[in-house]
């Protein structure tokens, strides 16, 4: 089945649905450092760099699924959390004209827990109101990734639409029992390399692709808790700065001094670095032929950090497969 991809970029959401049986043909993505990548990877899909809102609806082909995240920043509980008073919060409704007028058999909207705040709860239910208005029958859900196959604690709503006529309404796939930890996703990853000066690639220098961290000191925000995750458990949240990227499990957890305080074990100063942007997408269930194409490091990062993880991608994508046959 024909799928297109609105705010595409890295295509963690297009890698998950495609391992499904589906197939991207078109993708809208207005950040010119993930260009590269998407096209890299996605090389069959026509990439549309425009921003949405300069796309007219008959430009975009007849497909099956529309899925994509609208940006996260305007709902995240770590930003402003302007919400609809933000203009990427009005992205929202981009979606919804494009998908009022390509009419596809089911779309799939991901967003950060933070749209589920009180504040903006007239904002997610006016998003509800507009898919049922264009003629969709919605289901959605706060999930977390870890419970999918992803070695990753990542709270992330989630909204799927089966067309009316089709008289389906999405069920969400059971949590599986296994919860996946680092051990599962990284433990072969030891060799890493820091980053050039200033943070730039080691470009082809590497083992492993992307397989670099980032330098840099760590602020206080960043000191005010603990952020070191064990073997045998799941991955912190992997965030869009690479500044806060979760440090290597191979150090002790941090040491508690004090409310919003924490230090490095002493002694052990010399195992806290950054998980690498191959770490990240490991975490995120990125395969590691999925190459990440940048020059600075930190947009390696973001984009993996703004990517939906990849499993999480592929179980709803089967389960919707399976109830549209």
């Amino acid at each position: 089945m024909k799928i297109v991809s609105l705010f595409a970029g890295a295509g963690g959401l297009d890698l998950g649905f495609e391992k499904a049986g589906f197939r991207t043909i078109w993708a809208n993505e207005f950040d010119k450092n993930i260009w590269a990548t998407f096209e890299h990877n996605f090389p069959h899909a026509k990439l549309d760099r425009r921003s949405i809102t300069e796309v007219a609806s008959e430009e975009i082909p007849d497909c099956d699924g529309i899925i994509g995240g609208p940006p996260c920043q305007s709902w995240s509980e770590a930003g402003a959390g302007r919400g609809i008073n933000d203009k990427r919060g009005q992205l929202f409704y981009d979606y919804i004209r494009i998908l009022e007028v390509k009419q596809p058999k089911f779309f799939l909207v991901e967003n950060v827990s933070g749209i589920l705040h009180p504040k903006h709860a007239e904002s997610f239910n006016g998003f509800l109101e507009a898919f049922e208005n264009a003629r969709y029958v919605i289901s959605w859900k706060l999930v977390d990734a870890n419970d999918y196959n992803v070695p990753e604690n990542r709270l992330r709503v989630i909204i799927v639409g089966f067309r009316k006529d089709l008289k389906k309404k999405f069920e969400f796939p059971e949590p599986q029992k296994y919860k996946p930890t680092l051990k599962d996703a990284i433990w072969d990853l030891r060799l890493a390399k820091a980053g050039k000066e200033h943070n730039k690639t080691n470009g082809d220098n590497l083992e492993v692709a992307n397989h670099e961290y980032m330098n840099g000191g760590f602020s206080t925000i960043y000191m005010s808790r603990n952020r070191v995750r064990s073997w045998d458990e799941p991955s912190f949240t992997i965030q869009a700065g690479g500044r806060h990227a979760p440090i290597h499990p191979k150090a002790p957890k941090m040491k508690f001094i004090s409310q919003n305080k924490r230090i490095f074990e002493s002694g052990h100063e010399d195992e806290y670095r950054r998980l690498s942007v191959r770490e990240c997408a490991r975490i995120q269930t990125f395969p590691d032929d999925f190459i990440f194409k940048y020059t600075d490091i930190a947009d390696g990062y973001k984009m993996i950090g703004n990517a939906v993880p990849v499993n999480l991608a592929y179980e709803i994508a089967k389960q919707i497969n399976k109830e549209l046959k």
